[in-house]
C-alpha cells in the first residue's frame, strides 16, 4: 500500500498507519493465512467498496451482538461505517418498524448476489415457525428470503449454528440451526455462547479479502478457529499433565490455578480457539477457565445445554502421562448376597484348612517328643 492509502486509513478508521498493519497482520495470522496476506487484507479493508451486510435476529439473547460492541480493533462504529455496510441490525439500527423492513428490502433489492447474510438466534420451525416473527413474517419464511439473494450466510453463535440452548430438550418450538434449513449454499457456523467477535470479523475479511470463504471443517466452522480442543491451549494444560485438579470451587487447588477437569470442565472435548483470542479486550484470564470457571462446552453441539455442567468430560486424544494416577479412580459396586456367600465359604475353608494345619502341626511336634512314628 502506497502513503496515501495508509494515510486514508488513519482518517477512516481512526487508527494509526501501525495499528493498522498490526491488525491485518494479527488478522492474516489467526486465520492460519500465508506470508503477504496481510497486505492483500490492507487492500481490501481499503477499498472504498464496503460490502452490505444484513443482520436478522431470532430466537436468542443478543449475546453475540453485545459481544460485539466490546470489540476494540477496531471498534465498533468503525467497523460498520468505514469498513463494512451494516444495512439491517435490529438492535443497533435507529429505524423501527415499516421503516426498517423497507431499509432490508431495498438493500436485498440493490444488493443482490452481494451481501452477507449474517443470522443470530435460532429458528423455530414447529407449527409452520409461528413461534417467531418480525413485522409479521415468521423467522423461517425470512431468514430463506434472505439467504435466496446473498453472497454469504453466516450463523453467528451457538443457537444460530445448531440450536444452542432454545433447541434443549423438550425444544417445544422446534428450534434449530440454520444449516438445518439453508441446504442450497454453504453456511459458516460460529458457534460460541457468545461468539467470538474476532471469529467473525476474521471470516468477513477473508470474504471481502478473496472473494470466498475460509477452509470450513464437517460442521461449517472455520478451520482457524475451531481446528483444536480448548484443552490444547488452556493456561491450566500443565497442571491437567501433572495430575494436580481442583476437587472442589475454593479449595486450596483451585486458588492455585489447577485444572478444572475434576469440576466438570468440558475443555478436553470443545473445539475452540477462546484461550488464545480471549473476550473483552481486557488482558489474560479474560475468559471462563482464566477466571476459574469450567468450560461448559458452549460452542459443541451435544456438549453445552445439553451435558450437565458438573459432568465429567471425555478426553477427546490428550490424556496425563501414564505413569500418573487415573484422572478417575473406579469404584467399587459393593457385593451382592450371593457374592458374599462364596467369598465367605472360602474365608471359612480356609480358616478351617488353617486349624487343621496348625492341629497337625502340633501333633508332629509331641510325637516327635515322644519317639512316636
Amino acid at each position: 500500500m502506497n502513503d496515501d492509502s495508509l494515510t486514508a486509513i488513519e482518517t477512516k478508521l481512526g487508527l494509526s498507519r501501525r495499528s493498522f498493519m498490526q491488525f491485518c497482520t494479527a488478522m492474516a495470522a489467526t486465520m492460519g493465512l500465508p506470508k503477504g496476506a496481510d497486505a492483500e487484507i490492507a487492500q481490501a479493508i481499503a477499498s472504498p467498496h464496503r460490502p452490505p451486510v444484513i443482520w436478522l435476529h431470532f430466537q436468542e439473547c443478543t449475546g453475540c451482538t453485545e459481544s460485539l460492541l466490546r470489540a476494540d480493533h477496531p471498534t465498533l462504529d468503525a467497523l460498520i461505517l468505514d469498513v463494512i455496510s451494516l444495512d439491517y441490525h435490529e438492535t443497533l439500527f435507529a429505524a423501527a418498524g415499516h421503516q426498517a423492513e423497507a431499509a432490508r428490502k431495498a438493500s436485498m433489492a440493490a444488493n443482490k448476489g452481494k451481501y452477507v447474510l449474517i443470522v443470530e438466534g435460532a429458528i423455530p420451525v414447529k407449527d409452520g415457525g409461528i413461534y417467531c416473527k418480525i413485522g409479521g413474517q415468521t423467522a423461517l419464511d425470512m431468514v430463506k428470503e434472505c439467504a435466496a439473494g446473498a453472497a454469504a450466510v453466516i450463523a453467528i453463535g451457538s443457537c444460530a449454528a445448531w440450536g444452542g440452548m432454545p433447541s434443549t430438550g423438550p425444544n417445544p418450538t422446534g428450534s434449530t440451526g440454520v444449516p438445518e434449513i439453508i441446504k442450497d449454499k454453504p453456511v459458516v457456523t460460529i458457534p460460541g455462547c457468545p461468539a467470538s467477535p474476532y471469529n467473525l470479523l476474521s471470516t468477513v475479511v477473508h470474504f471481502l479479502t478473496f472473494g470466498k470463504l475460509p477452509e470450513l471443517d464437517e460442521k461449517g466452522r472455520p478451520k482457524f478457529a475451531y481446528s483444536r480442543l480448548i484443552h490444547e491451549n488452556c493456561e491450566r494444560r500443565a497442571h491437567f499433565d501433572a495430575g494436580r485438579f481442583a476437587q472442589e470451587f475454593g479449595d486450596e487447588g483451585h486458588r492455585k490455578g489447577f485444572c478444572l477437569y475434576k469440576l466438570g470442565c468440558k475443555g478436553p472435548e470443545t473445539y475452540a480457539n477462546c484461550p488464545s483470542i480471549l473476550f473483552g479486550d481486557v488482558g489474560s484470564g479474560s475468559w471462563p477457565v482464566g477466571t476459574g470457571h469450567p468450560c461448559i462446552g458452549c460452542s459443541e453441539q451435544g456438549i453445552g445445554f445439553t451435558k450437565p455442567i458438573h459432568a465429567l468430560a471425555e478426553p477427546k486424544y490428550i490424556l496425563p502421562p501414564v505413569s500418573y494416577p487415573r484422572i478417575v479412580e473406579e469404584q467399587g459396586q459393593g457385593v451382592s448376597v450371593a457374592s458374599a456367600a462364596v467369598v465367605a465359604g472360602i474365608a471359612g475353608a480356609a480358616l478351617g484348612a488353617g486349624v487343621v494345619m496348625g492341629r497337625n502341626l502340633g501333633k508332629d511336634k509331641d510325637d516327635k517328643s515322644t519317639g512316636k512314628d
